[in-house]
């Protein structure tokens, strides 16, 4: 646990020095910007193929997508939880929508997946990504519209959700290098060395490139501007308690292998979605509320982590 939690403070140095470096004035919200499109579309997509091409055979990937079904039930279940638990604790009509989503889904990548890789190797990775596909796919089907909703010109019928941007983001850089990875896997597509060697020296940039995009995001936010409200407490819940505790529990019923029951559970009790302020602003709803919740997402998951990291080793 000491070793997974060090390489965890390191990586969190990463975004602290992000941080730092956005009040030095070395960074600021254009560079983040670049950082975030780096990640999405080049270091993260390389980094995905190149873990499924040499992690697997094509006997080890049809029993990995065997085990999809703990990370897209618990997802759905969450979201469920997520609506009920909004009605119940009457969360404000017009936040609604991205209450539940922060609630629900997890921030995979960013964080998610360097996370995973100091606590658990490489071994692991595939397994993140199989819980970022369903994740992925949840998110910008159902978990998009209903923020949609949240923005009175769509209840109004003035405002329609767009299938084909929402499908466009499904499949995206990281999920098309994942498929792509998983033929070349399936059918035994050869890579050439020279081709590999290059994604090799590019794949690493996907965690320090991710943890100062983080970094930048919590200080484009403000720390001054946070306010701790009871509708943010609501998120962190659904995030560190519920979402996991839901993964538990479907474990009995959905059996799968001891590593993917704890990497779905680590996944579960990631910080928001970065993109969630993005869409808010997209759709002019509450972007203070979600910027808030995920800033302090990030804050309170350095606190959270090594008592999550001794329930997962004790398992």
């Amino acid at each position: 646990m000491a070793s997974a939690f060090v390489n965890i403070l390191l990586i969190f140095f990463l975004v602290f020095m992000g941080y730092y470096l956005c009040y030095k004035r070395w960074f600021d919200s254009y560079i983040g910007e670049a950082f975030s499109l780096l990640v999405l579309n080049l270091a993260l997509p390389v980094s995905m193929f190149v873990s499924i091409i040499e992690s697997f055979t094509k006997e080890e990937l049809i029993q990995l997508l065997h085990q999809i079904w703990l990370p897209l039930i618990s997802i759905v279940v969450t979201f469920g939880v997520s609506i009920l638990y909004s009605r119940l604790f009457k969360i404000s009509r017009n936040r609604q929508g991205v209450f539940q989503n922060m609630f629900t889904f997890s921030n995979t990548i960013f964080l998610g997946l360097p996370i995973t890789l100091a606590v658990f190797g490489e071994e692991a990775i595939p397994l993140v990504l199989l819980y970022y596909l369903c994740n992925t796919l949840l998110f910008w089907t159902i978990g998009v519209w209903l923020m949609a909703r949240d923005n009175p010109l769509f209840r109004e019928n003035k405002a329609e959700f767009n299938l084909l941007v929402a499908l466009k983001k499904i499949f995206s850089p990281a999920l098309n290098s994942f498929i792509l990875g998983i033929v070349f896997v399936l059918f035994k597509v050869p890579t050439p060395s020279f081709l590999l060697s290059l994604l090799k020296y590019i794949a690493p940039l996907t965690t320090p490139l991710s943890m100062f995009f983080m970094g930048i995001l919590v200080y484009e936010t403000g720390i001054k501007n946070l306010k701790l409200t009871k509708e943010v407490v609501h998120v962190l819940i659904g995030r560190y308690v519920i979402s996991p505790l839901i993964v538990v529990g479907l474990s009995f019923i959905f059996p799968s292998s001891h590593l993917m029951f704890q990497v779905c559970i680590l996944q579960a009790a990631m910080p928001v979605p970065n993109t969630v302020p993005i869409l808010v602003g997209t759709y002019s709803i509450d972007k203070e509320y979600s910027a808030t919740c995920l800033s302090y997402s990030i804050l309170f998951y350095l606190m959270y982590i090594p008592i999550l990291l001794k329930f997962l080793l004790q398992l």
